[in-house]
C-alpha cells in the first residue's frame, strides 16, 4: 500500500508517483517547484534546472496546491507535512535548511528520529510522556 503525503491545511494530496511535491522559496526570493523523494531518510531532491537548492540557505516550502505555508511558526526550521500509511497517520517534519538531514515522524505517542542531523531540533520533541497527547 502506498504512503499519502498531505497537505496539514488544505488536506490536499502531495504524492507524486516516489515524490512530493511542494513549492519553495529562498530568503533571496528564488521561487520553484521541487520534489523530495517520498521515503523517509532518502534526501534526494528534483527542480528544474533554473531553479536550484543551495546546501546551507533556507527555504520556505508552500502547499502547491493552497500555498499555505508549511514552515512552523514555532520553528520555522522546521516543515510539517501529514503521512497516512494504511491505517496509520503521523506528522511528518522535515528541515528547511538546505542539506541538513533531518527529520521526525510523529505518531499519537512515538517519536522517531531519521537522518545524521536528527538531533538538531530533538529539544523541540522532548516533551513530558504526559503532554505527548497534545502533539
Amino acid at each position: 500500500m502506498a504512503k499519502d503525503y498531505y497537505c496539514p491545511i488544505c488536506k490536499g494530496q502531495l504524492r507524486v508517483k516516489n515524490s512530493i511535491l511542494l513549492s519553495a522559496k529562498s530568503k533571496k526570493n528564488e521561487k520553484g517547484l521541487v520534489f523530495l523523494n517520498s521515503e523517509l531518510g532518502d534526501y534526494s531532491i528534483t527542480t528544474h534546472p533554473s531553479f536550484q537548492i543551495h546546501k546551507g540557505e533556507e527555504y520556505t516550502f508552500h502547499c502547491p496546491i493552497c500555498h499555505a505555508t508549511l514552515n512552523r511558526e514555532e520553528n520555522p526550521h522546521l516543515v510539517r507535512i501529514y503521512l497516512k500509511d494504511g491505517d496509520d497517520d503521523y506528522e511528518v517534519y522535515f528541515s528547511s535548511l538546505a542539506g541538513e538531514k533531518c527529520t521526525y515522524k510523529i505518531s499519537d505517542k512515538k517519536i522517531e528520529q531519521i537522518g545524521p542531523d536528527s538531533n538538531q531540533y530533538k529539544q523541540y520533541f522532548d516533551v513530558p510522556e504526559e503532554d505527548k497527547k497534545y502533539l
